[in-house]
């Protein structure tokens, strides 16, 4: 009694390397998919807040809308922390300018007087 069964020919373990490398990229999705569940979650919490602290954060409710409304896999979290970046960066140049121009006027004034 002898049982016939189809081998596949595996030249140099070709076939090995190729299921290896498919499970490594399925393997490689789900844990972005899930690391994208995990981010959508945290950004999740930001809608319960109201506008005084998500201006804490630096963020704003249309900010948290837009990061919803991206593709699922796209990291919201990215977003509002870009946004929130963006607009501390904008505060400190205005008050860099308003302490530029504010020094200047005083020192205008200052020399003005003693004349």
């Amino acid at each position: 009694m002898s049982a016939n069964y189809p081998i596949l020919p595996v030249a140099g373990g070709a076939l090995v390397r190729v299921f290896a490398s498919l499970l490594a990229l399925v393997t490689r999705w789900l844990k972005e998919l899930a690391e994208a569940r995990k981010h959508r979650r945290q950004a999740h919490a930001l809608v319960g807040l109201d506008h005084r602290m998500l201006a804490d954060i630096g963020i704003t409710r249309a900010d948290v809308r837009d990061a919803f409304s991206e593709p699922f896999w796209d990291d919201p979290t990215a977003l509002l922390r870009e946004r929130a970046l963006e607009r501390r960066i904008n505060h400190a140049v205005r008050r860099a300018e308003f302490d530029i121009g504010f020094r200047r006027t005083s020192k205008d004034q200052s020399f003005r007087q003693a004349s």
